[in-house]
């Protein structure tokens, strides 16, 4: 007998959320691994996935490439997803699913914003928005790594950012750009007002790494785990149901990067992380070491940010035309 879905979601969907969080994964990856499986066995008629394998995993991915056109990016993320659901949570080996090769993204060069439009669309950014996109210019961030910055992690002393569990779960240190000491001290000064009225109200907490807030609970109210960038209103935690002051959302800076643009004149096709990417440029133009930029930007691989030399203006890697 067939086994549907609506007698096994509500079973295997727990299964997944609790192997997950086990393994301290993201609130977000969560929701992006839940929603996959979810369509995953829609797709093929509310079969459960015991009853499935590698040529149904096959059958759904062809069907994102060929008719929902996706991109390399979705069609990974949607393997991951039912590769984790068969050997961590169904723990089933899939002997033929090595013959999957992941979908390849064509390489393409990065947008890169000059120094001058730079410092046009942060000008036309204020307060916390100047601030946020500032870092990620300056001290080459991705926005999700600024926004969950926490006050320990800016050390004012030595004029360094420490990024935690940045991309791959890796730490990383980086510079803290000398114009920015200032407000960001100011910008403190504010959020720990507004941390000490939560307190008083009975909350001023702070969500913490899954092991930390085992070993240590009342470290969530202490100010040095505060976030840098906290949201304007407390949030109630979809796993814990408790109240916290998470951080900024990512869609506060992306709105007003995206209305900077518009204003300062600039029709690149430009975002938060093309802050990121002229970073890179603007210091290999600088004649700063290409393994010095990939140990500030963390990539794992020097090839990863050797990308940046495609794009420096130098014409054709530094070579005078004959027309010169």
């Amino acid at each position: 007998m067939t086994t549907t879905l609506e007698s096994s979601q509500p079973r295997l969907m727990d299964q997944v959320r609790a192997t997950i969080r086990l393994r301290g994964m993201s609130y977000r990856t969560e929701q992006s691994y839940a929603d996959w499986i979810k369509k995953f066995i829609l797709f093929h008629d509310k079969r459960h996935p015991r009853e499935m394998g590698a040529d149904e995993i096959r059958a759904y991915l062809t069907h994102l490439v060929m008719e929902r056109n996706v991109a390399p990016s979705t069609q990974n993320q949607a393997l991951h997803a039912l590769l984790f659901l068969y050997k961590q949570v169904l723990e089933i080996e899939l002997p033929h699913l090595g013959a999957l090769p992941p979908a390849k993204k064509q390489p393409r060069l990065p947008v890169v914003f000059t120094r001058a439009e730079a410092h046009a669309i942060l000008a036309h950014l204020r307060d916390e928005k100047w601030l946020m996109a500032s870092l990620l210019y300056g001290a080459g961030l991705r926005l999700r790594e600024c926004l969950r910055l926490r006050v320990k992690d800016l050390d004012f002393e030595r004029n360094i950012i420490t990024v935690r569990e940045g991309k791959g779960a890796k730490d990383r240190v980086t510079m803290l750009p000398q114009p920015l000491k200032e407000p960001l001290r100011l910008h403190l000064v504010n959020v720990q007002e507004a941390h000490r009225a939560d307190l008083t109200d009975g909350f001023g907490t702070v969500k913490l790494p899954f092991a930390l807030a085992q070993k240590y609970p009342a470290a969530a109210s202490e100010w040095k785990w505060q976030f840098v960038f906290p949201a304007p209103k407390r949030s109630r935690d979809p796993r814990t149901n408790q109240w916290h002051r998470h951080h900024l959302n990512e869609s506060v800076l992306q709105r007003a990067v995206k209305l900077a643009l518009k204003q300062a004149g600039i029709h690149k096709q430009g975002s938060c992380h093309t802050f990121r990417h002229s970073f890179a440029t603007h210091l290999l133009e600088a004649g700063y070491d290409i393994r010095t930029v990939q140990e500030l930007l963390g990539h794992a691989d020097v090839k990863t940010t050797m990308i940046y030399t495609h794009v420096l203006n130098r014409g054709g890697v530094a070579v005078r035309s004959p027309l010169d």
